[in-house]
């Protein structure tokens, strides 16, 4: 497989089902923004922390799922697509991840350790990717549980980022008003 065929070179690319579109198309840019958070999570690992590094190679994993979901308009019943059961995944986690942590009384800043900090960048990176999906979504049909993926991921990235700066001794900081 070659790795460059010359035929983006017109500002067009293939969807799954060949179809070609603008690459500053709303679908190209959604699925984009989720490569993008997929790399920024591999500069992350490893983290130290074995069942961070597990967790989020299976969100890495689960990124592709929502690429290949996001690349293919009308995809077959055996197509890869996101379902509940991935967001349920991410709800488990945060809950056991929770039972670990103070409760938060405040909003926090996105700080602490290099690799909490780190996973709050990439907190901010699956928002922008939920809101690529989301005006995706406003013009084409799309996959409603990978937009619910993102925004469920966003609020596990959080935790994950709490739970490493506790680990690493980073206290939270609170915003000053």
């Amino acid at each position: 497989m070659s790795i460059y065929t010359g035929r983006g070179d017109d500002g067009q690319t293939d969807l799954r089902d060949m179809t070609r579109v603008s690459k500053a198309s709303a679908r190209i840019e959604a699925y984009g923004t989720v490569d993008e958070l997929n790399a920024l999570l591999g500069t992350i690992r490893p983290t130290g922390y074995d069942d961070v590094d597990e967790r989020l190679r299976t969100v890495q994993n689960d990124l592709h799922v929502v690429q290949a979901d996001f690349a293919n308009p009308d995809p077959d019943e055996d197509d890869p697509v996101i379902r509940s059961e991935h967001v349920e995944t991410i709800e488990t986690w945060i809950d056991e991840y929770d039972e670990e942590l103070e409760p938060l009384m405040s909003f926090i800043l996105p700080t602490g350790s290099d690799t909490g900090a780190r996973l709050h960048h990439a907190r901010t990176v699956c928002r922008r990717a939920e809101r690529r999906a989301v005006a995706l979504a406003s013009e084409e049909r799309i996959n409603e549980q990978a937009v619910q993926y993102l925004n469920r991921l966003s609020d596990g990235l959080f935790t994950i980022a709490r739970v490493v700066n506790m680990r690493d001794g980073e206290p939270e900081e609170a915003p000053q008003y």
